[in-house]
């Protein structure tokens, strides 16, 4: 999985990566770090959205706390 770059220093994101219709984030903590997001849980909206965000290397943890957080597929 790509590394995130986290611009700013502050995110708890360590890399994601994503597919047509899905995203998955890897988060620094957590017994379950990994996280999918796919059109059929959190829409195409803010997974377009999170895709982006990825890219640019800012703002995808706060976007996620903010929207979607508990929208995920899975978990692991």
């Amino acid at each position: 999985m790509p590394r995130y770059r986290d611009i700013d220093g502050d995110s708890g994101i360590l890399s994601y990566q994503y597919g047509e219709d899905w995203i998955t984030v890897e988060f620094e903590r957590g017994a379950q770090r990994h996280y999918k997001y796919t059109y059929a849980s959190a829409g195409p909206f803010h997974v377009d959205r999170m895709k982006t965000l990825a890219d640019q290397g800012d703002g995808l943890n706060s976007y996620i706390n903010k929207n979607v957080a508990k929208s995920y597929e899975t978990k692991w």
